[in-house]
């Protein structure tokens, strides 16, 4: 999952894309309001942590650039200002949460999951398709009840694909939302994580779970 966090607190901004990165979700920082607005716009982001005190557009502005744009993606307003009217204004403006500054990076970790799980069709815990589950909050991953391993990046792959079952995920999708903006689109780095996702998903298995889709990308479902 791509997340863009537009704070313009350098130590804060750090401190959060570290601390979502060994989550192994891919992070955008950005520090200033109306670039933020910009990224948002052009790139698929997943969710979008925006503080409300910004320089050159405050938070506010750039929710409401989001949701004039007909832009769904779920937003978690990060503020230290804890007056109601406040939160009130960020929510009525398009915000789907908020947490107040100084934060629990634990709390912070649960609200983006909640937000994640608002999208998916699968149920509020564990993903699954047939015998492979995933758990978001405990990151375990299991096939037929055993435990499988998996790097930091081939969870992040993983969970990607699991998010959307069914459908064709494209290397561009992938790169996007699995990768940061200063990924190399020229290498073949995504098909060899794949391949590394099927040596711990797929072999030994009777039942292929990862497919590739010819000349378009990857996709996850019951063979």
């Amino acid at each position: 999952m791509r997340i863009l966090v537009i704070e313009d607190e350098t130590k804060v901004g750090c401190f959060i894309k570290r601390a979502l990165e060994e989550e192994s979700y891919a992070v955008d920082l950005c520090e200033d309001g109306a670039k933020g607005l910009q990224m948002a716009l052009i790139t698929d982001y997943d969710v979008l942590i925006v503080d409300l005190m910004l320089p050159s557009l405050p938070g506010l502005e750039i929710l409401k650039g989001v949701r004039q744009a007909r832009i769904q993606t779920p937003i978690l307003i990060l503020t230290a200002q804890s007056q109601v009217d406040q939160r009130v204004k960020g929510l009525d403006a398009g915000a789907d949460d908020y947490l107040t500054k100084p934060f629990a990076i634990d709390e912070l970790l649960a609200r983006i999951r909640a937000l994640l799980r608002r999208g998916s069709t699968e149920s509020p815990g564990v993903l699954q398709i047939d015998d492979l589950a995933l758990n978001p909050a405990t990151r375990e991953v299991t096939r037929g009840g055993q435990r499988i391993d998996l790097t930091s990046k081939e969870y992040a792959l993983l969970e990607y694909l699991m998010r959307h079952t069914g459908r064709v995920l494209t290397r561009p999708m992938i790169s996007e939302h699995v990768w940061n903006q200063d990924f190399d689109t020229f290498t073949n780095v995504i098909d060899v994580y794949v391949n590394y996702l099927r040596n711990k998903i797929d072999r030994g298995h009777s039942k292929k779970l990862i497919h590739t889709i010819r000349g378009s990308g990857y996709m996850l479902k019951v063979d």
